[in-house]
């Protein structure tokens, strides 16, 4: 029997190719073409580069995948337990400053036992195509059962590891310093706690925390001429945000929010503004679904370099932003939907944009400059 389903999906992939084959999308700073580079990912979640023009892909029910000479290899061996639920699996990716020397790579992922799931994080060695000397060095508590919100970015600055966790889509959870949901994680890359982080001498807290109040990060950048963190969050309907981060800060979910309820619309925690919980330096009303952040250092796309890029996975769009200092100036919209839902984008090695699409056949998509 034919599955009808099965047809449409087929005609729209093959619809979409054509639509991305060969087009030209303008933006008011440079036009560019899209091309793939790697495809039948099964929904990627995030993507490093590897040296001799290789890529190192998480996919999120579980595999690490490298691509190389043209090839997507047979998984990568040695990966920790991981429980692949809902929003849950093998997330993020950061290779250590060394990677090069040492072959150091930190992975976040949801694992537990019978109490529950949660993120963890692990560093490991990547020797050839297996993961070896695998260690976990962090494990958010307490676990619980649910399976939204993980958060789970990873960003390596100076010697430091921040991890963004999610609330666990227990809001109330995010307010409480003694449990590691809804906030920024900071430790050394050995699993320690930094002496300076803001709660450490506090007995009720989690030495780990560096901020709280957050509803669930899902894009962390450092900005590559102040270094300061910045990070973008995934709101409930309307809401999303970008926030620089500073150690201590509160940033008030659930009590202060710009979004609302979902499908009721109906009003969350206390307004808009609230007492010193920090305020977003930008925010989307209503919601784009914000899924990564990139700040654009290279030379391929002069009139962007500077520019904060923030993936959709609602839209399927790149939000463009110009910033002056901590100010946001200028927005533009870019995609629009052309290519489905955006996990990640990132900057290559080569200073082109890269972007992963969300999807159960997803792609690894590269803009080119048009001129």
């Amino acid at each position: 029997m034919i599955n009808k389903k099965a047809i449409i999906l087929i005609i729209l992939f093959s619809i979409s190719e054509l639509v991305i084959a060969g087009k030209i999308f303008t933006s008011d700073k440079h036009s560019f073409t899209i091309e793939t580079v790697v495809d039948g990912l099964k929904n990627p979640w995030s993507v490093e580069f590897l040296p001799n023009n290789r890529i190192l892909i998480t996919e999120r029910p579980g595999y690490l995948r490298i691509f190389e000479d043209g090839k997507l290899l047979e998984p990568v061996k040695g990966l920790p337990d991981i429980k692949a639920k809902r929003q849950g699996g093998l997330l993020d990716i950061a290779l250590d400053q060394d990677f090069i020397s040492n072959k150091l790579l930190f992975l976040s992922y949801s694992a537990g036992n019978l109490l529950g799931i949660g993120t963890e994080v692990a560093s490991a060695r990547l020797i050839g195509n297996t993961i070896e000397d695998l260690k976990v060095i962090f494990s958010a508590s307490p676990k619980s059962q649910g399976g939204l919100h993980f958060g789970s970015r990873l960003l390596l600055a100076e010697s430091s590891l921040y991890i963004t966790l999610g609330d666990r889509g227990e809001m109330d959870r995010a307010q409480d310093i003694a449990d590691h949901a809804g906030s920024l994680i900071r430790i050394n890359k050995d699993g320690s706690v930094p002496g300076d982080n803001p709660f450490i001498k506090d007995p009720n807290a989690k030495p780990e925390i560096y901020t709280y109040g957050n509803r669930n990060i899902q894009g962390i950048a450092s900005h590559p001429t102040t270094n300061q963190i910045w990070t973008i969050e995934h709101g409930p309907q309307g809401g999303d945000e970008l926030n620089l981060m500073q150690s201590g800060i509160n940033y008030g979910w659930p009590v202060i929010t710009y979004g609302v309820n979902y499908i009721s619309g109906t009003q969350i925690g206390e307004g808009t503004h609230k007492g010193d919980m920090a305020q977003p330096i930008y925010y989307w009303v209503p919601s784009i679904a914000t899924s990564s952040l990139l700040f654009y250092s290279g030379e391929k796309f002069p009139k962007w370099k500077g520019n904060a890029f923030i993936s959709s996975l609602r839209f399927g769009q790149l939000a463009r932003l110009e910033m002056l200092g901590k100010k946001v100036v200028k927005e533009e919209r870019l995609i629009n939907g052309a290519v489905g839902r955006i996990r990640e984008v990132k900057e290559g090695p080569d200073g082109l944009l890269y972007i992963l699409t969300d999807d159960t056949n997803g792609k690894l998509l590269r803009l080119v400059p048009a001129n």
